[in-house]
């Protein structure tokens, strides 16, 4: 006798059918066809199936005809009416997708994203009231494979900033102007030019708050030759917070720290004052900072009015701290030093923080912008600088 032919069936429709066959909840019909489909696949006869089934050989056969046909929703699911395409159609598609593309919790379901098994319920419960009856027994790899086609990843959030700020491009550009001007006073070997007028030493500035001091409750088990790596125990202790207050300067890329216990006007002047004793009288200062309440506060203005001419504030827009250099810093920072970091006192964190900055300064890196810059002419940039002073 001829060895009966195995049917030819892809890793993944498989993999669904035996779910539709371990499935306590699908309707007998459909777990009897998916069998069917299991049972050729693995080079069963026609009669054998139909013996193994308890069903006559012509089911069996129109079966896995329609699967060759149709793939494997044409072999499970009938058409929804007698002469009725069992294809879906593209409105039926645009509704799918249309769902999809909507909040879970506004249709009535509980989570903020969907799973392509929740969406295939919620599609198969309501096809049927919104017009598309073909749909109620639509499986979800189908809805994946139209998702898919589409290229709409229902399950997935993507964050971005919105722009609230209504002068952000015009803060933006005052932004990207400075970096241009800080870009002129450089030859093209990367060397500063002298000054013709007053220099202006230009900080990119900004606090990072809640540094948290984190204590060991047991020492740490160092690396050994039979185990290579540093074991540490799970609990640890709290001893609060500190702030840090940071700038770096465009010119020489020496940052410059101040460790606080807080981050209020008291701190931002204090750091001011830092700023007015490191640099030579007669110079400008001039700080890229955010909007952050300290720096325009009444006692931050008392004593910039005691200053007249010593500081100049460029300010980045809202939902823009990105546009400030020492953001990159502070991220760069994190990675390297304070991430794991466990100290037995505030003391000696903020110990280790002025060491980190002093590492730092003995090699520094000046930092520079190029989002943008291509947007600004040199001559732009003199204009603007001419304007400023």
């Amino acid at each position: 006798m001829a060895k009966a032919s195995r049917l030819e069936m892809s890793i993944n429709d498989r993999a669904y059918l035996e779910s539709l066959i371990r499935s306590r909840t699908e309707q007998a019909q459909i777990v009897q066809r998916a069998k069917i489909l299991i049972l050729k696949a693995d080079g069963q006869a026609i009669d054998a199936i139909a013996d193994k089934i308890d069903i006559n050989r012509k089911s069996v056969m129109l079966c896995i005809s329609k699967y060759k046909d149709g793939g494997i929703d044409n072999a499970l699911y009938d058409a929804p009416g007698r002469g009725r395409n069992p294809e879906i159609t593209d409105e039926e598609k645009a509704w799918i997708v249309n769902v999809a593309c909507q909040r879970p919790w506004d249709l009535g379901c509980p989570t903020e994203t969907w799973t392509y098994t929740k969406l295939a319920e919620y599609i198969n419960e309501n096809a049927e009231t919104a017009g598309h009856t073909r749909l109620t027994t639509i499986t979800r790899i189908s809805i994946r494979n139209i998702l898919e086609q589409a290229e709409i990843k229902p399950f997935r959030i993507r964050y971005y900033c919105e722009k609230r700020d209504p002068d952000f491009e015009a803060k933006m550009h005052d932004v990207l102007v400075v970096y241009k001007q800080i870009e002129m006073q450089f030859d093209k070997d990367g060397n500063l030019l002298p000054f013709v007028d007053v220099k202006t030493n230009t900080i990119s500035y900004d606090e990072k708050p809640g540094i948290q001091a984190t204590a060991n409750t047991s020492s740490d088990r160092m690396p050994t030759l039979s185990n290579g790596y540093r074991q540490r125990d799970y609990e640890y202790k709290r001893l609060g917070t500190l702030s840090l207050l940071a700038g770096i300067d465009l010119l020489t890329g020496e940052a410059i720290p101040l460790v606080s216990e807080t981050h209020k006007s008291s701190d931002f002047i204090a750091f001011l004052k830092l700023l007015d004793l490191k640099y030579p009288e007669g110079e400008i200062i001039r700080l890229i900072l955010d909007n952050h309440s300290a720096h325009t506060s009444k006692e931050t203005r008392n004593y910039l009015a005691t200053k007249s001419g010593r500081f100049e504030f460029v300010f980045t827009p809202k939902h823009g701290s990105w546009l400030n250099i020492i953001e990159s810093f502070f991220s760069k920072m994190s990675r390297q030093m304070l991430k794991g970091i466990r100290v037995a006192s505030k003391d000696e964190l903020a110990e280790r923080i002025y060491l980190y900055f002093n590492d730092i300064n003995e090699n520094p890196v000046v930092f520079r912008w190029k989002y943008k810059m291509k947007d600004f002419s040199p001559g732009e940039a003199a204009e603007n600088a001419v304007q400023a002073s």
